[in-house]
């Protein structure tokens, strides 16, 4: 049945009429934000801003980078190159478990051959850096081999996949067994083949915390593979060069300055002073370019001076597009080693190579035909046939699955070493029972932790930078210049008339923090929130834990500056506020840690601690495989072989401090801190 006229224009009319009703009654009302409390306002105010954590750390660090010493002839040089080389061993390499190490015999194990190309052959191993721990190896072997030749150790880079297939570097080991010289192509830890997860150089700082140093597994992986190829029948050990690009231009200088065996260096775009390196962000290097305490014995510039008078290359890119650029890479590094090289009466050995076709990150043929005439000219110095033009190759580069080499199925990486220490540590865990005798101990637990994590003892000068007032809440903002090194931004909240005053750090910084001030203020207490060194507003916006790298290699530690300024500010307050020992509350595990540390070292101005959602375990920074990027200060250089978080917390007692949402494990691993209280006199369990 149709509907008729009548009922159509019906239809209509009542649409309308709903459509007008609709548009008539009244919408719900948008929902609008609520605006942010005053708490959240006061914590949020900008007071140092983001230059000036930037140029304080810069300066801090440059200002520690030692300079060349002055000497008048080769005699004193030779004098100081050596102390430096003991000394480099010593305080930076060979530290911790790697002394046993560096004893170990170089084990190699000789696999396959493969067919190379025109009048060479390429041999599979692999080597030992260290016990358990296996290197892939090419070397590529001229067919027709008399007397003694030339032996190159070729590193690579951050290449990633490629690692030794890289081609650049296929075609100059191509180029090298070519000319009639042993060329060793190695892989490097992290990439190619051992590019796996635990070889990521980020995590070499686990072996830090035990206070083995993560540099070694760098300097014995090249070591052991001079080793090996100067145990070859026709190697001349008159004839030993290194080359790499990048990471392995760092490794060249590293090898070559503290290897007396070398005899021929040429890093591409590798490294820079540290110096450098401080005002160049571009520079700052991985883990293991910025080893701890590194320079406190030297400078890349004593480095590349220590060379001398040995035949070295140093070769820069004019337009690199990713670190060491020519143009502010070079100069310090030529104007340090040119007069060394001078006492010698060498400086023609001394020479640099700057590339400007593609001028960008590259070992490609420019750079490589520099090589190859620091060759010709040192190593076939009468040699009328050496041709340092390159021989087309690239019709023999091999793919990546052709130059692998066979593994053992368990190798040993960064992060199963670090695993494997930590089970041991700390050294001496006991908590002493008698009350003398615990006294005794935490006075002289106090000072090895105060040198472990390097501690200061800052003067405070307080700038009041701002007043507020909302919602009864009162905000004063501070700049506290701390040792005139650091500002630490600090904000003081007051409601009413606070009888005791509450130090509150975060892992997110004091913005972060809002709720914990909030139950602060309610209890009564005046609320001091810091931004301490890497936190909060006092973070490094630019290539951050790279600098936290940086302070440890200049001979400081984050974790002893960040629980250094906690330490300090507690000073200051007590003398300001006069309301006693502060109480410290801190949030996350990173602010736990050095709360704690604060804490244990400070024992007038910090009363009480509260720690939430802290590490109960140093050892799980490593169990639970974090890098130090991810949380630079908990690896504290020997931390964990000195002491754990339970023997730091019993340097509190009988302050009280106590373990918030601190895991299942928290009991297990905290198991005897009550007993260590009641030695001391106090009823009391830390984990609440």
């Amino acid at each position: 049945m149709k509907p008729t006229a009548g009922l159509i224009l019906l239809g209509w009319f009542m649409l309308g009429m709903g459509a007008a009703l609709a548009a008539e009654s009244p919408q719900p009302p948008a929902k609008t934000e609520e605006p942010p409390s005053a708490i959240k306002v006061f914590l949020s105010r900008e007071i140092v801003g983001p230059a000036l954590p930037l140029a304080e750390v810069q300066a801090f660090c440059e200002s520690r980078v030692p300079l060349m010493p002055k000497v008048a002839t080769a005699a004193e040089w030779e004098a100081q190159a050596a102390r430096l080389r003991t000394a480099m061993f010593e305080r930076v390499v060979f530290v911790g478990e790697a002394a046993k190490w560096r004893d170990a015999p170089t084990k190699v194990e000789w696999l396959d051959s493969i067919a190379g190309g025109p009048g060479y052959r390429i041999k599979k191993l692999r080597y030992e850096a260290l016990p358990g721990l296996w290197i892939p190896a090419l070397l590529y072997e001229p067919e027709k081999l008399s007397g003694k030749v030339p032996v190159i150790l070729n590193v690579n880079g951050h290449v990633g996949g490629p690692g030794k297939a890289y081609v650049p570097k296929q075609i100059r080991c191509i180029n090298q067994a070519k000319r009639g010289m042993l060329a060793l192509n190695v892989e490097w830890v992290g990439m190619g083949q051992l590019g796996a997860p635990g070889f990521y150089h980020s995590r070499a700082n686990q072996l830090d915390l035990c206070g083995t140093s993560g540099v070694a597994v760098h300097y014995l992986g090249m070591s052991r593979a001079i080793d090996l190829l100067l145990s070859l029948p026709n190697a001349d050990p008159a004839r030993l060069a290194v080359t790499g690009l990048s990471g392995g231009g760092w490794q060249t200088i590293f090898i070559s300055a503290l290897d007396g065996r070398v005899t021929l260096a040429n890093p591409v775009a590798g490294y820079s002073s540290f110096r450098t390196r401080a005002r160049h962000l571009s520079d700052l290097g991985d883990s293991e370019q910025t080893p701890n305490d590194m320079a406190t014995v030297a400078d890349y510039c004593h480095l590349t001076a220590m060379r001398a008078p040995r035949p070295t290359l140093l070769t820069k890119n004019s337009k690199d597009d990713c670190c060491f650029a020519s143009g502010h890479a070079l100069p310090p590094l030529l104007e340090a080693a040119r007069p060394i090289f001078q006492l010698y009466g060498k400086e023609h050995a001394l020479r640099f190579h700057v590339n400007d076709v593609p001028g960008t990150h590259n070992y490609e043929i420019d750079n490589r035909q520099a090589f190859y005439r620091m060759l010709g000219e040192f190593f076939y110095p009468n040699s009328k046939d050496f041709d340092p033009k390159e021989i087309p190759s690239d019709g023999e580069v091999k793919t990546q699955q052709e130059l692998e080499v066979s593994l053992p199925e368990k190798n040993e990486d960064f992060h199963t070493l670090a695993l494997a220490l930590s089970r041991a540590l700390p050294r001496d865990p006991h908590l002493p029972t008698e009350k003398a005798a615990a006294q005794a101990w935490q006075k002289l637990r106090r000072v090895r932790l105060s040198g472990v994590t390097r501690a200061s003892v800052y003067d405070v000068k307080a700038i009041r930078f701002a007043e507020e007032e909302r919602e009864g809440i009162k905000a004063t903002f501070w700049k506290l210049s701390m040792g005139g090194a650091w500002t630490v931004p600090a904000v003081e909240l007051v409601q009413g008339v606070p009888k005791k005053t509450a130090l509150l750090l975060a892992d997110g910084g004091r913005i972060a923090a809002e709720s914990e001030a909030k139950k602060l203020l309610s209890e009564g207490y005046r609320v001091v929130a810091l931004d301490p060194f890497y936190f909060g507003e006092s973070r490094i916006s630019a290539r951050d834990f790279l600098f936290a790298l940086l302070v440890a290699a200049v001979g400081e530690r984050p974790l002893g500056i960040q629980a250094s300024q906690v330490a300090a500010a507690s000073r200051w307050s007590a003398v300001e506020h006069k309301t006693g020992p502060v109480h410290l509350v801190a949030v996350g595990p990173r602010s736990s840690a050095f709360a704690l540390v604060a804490a244990a070292l400070e024992e007038q101005a910090i009363g009480s601690l509260d720690l939430h959602q802290p590490l109960t375990s140093l050892k799980q920074v490593i169990e639970q495989n974090v890098t130090v990027e991810q949380e630079p200060e908990l690896f504290c250089f020997g931390l964990l072989e000195a002491m754990d978080i339970k023997q730091i917390a019993a340097l509190v007692a009988p302050r009280l401090v106590r373990f918030y949402n601190a895991g299942p494990d928290a009991k297990t691993a905290l198991a005897g801190l009550a007993d260590f209280y009641r030695t001391l006199g106090q009823t009391f369990d830390p984990v609440p």
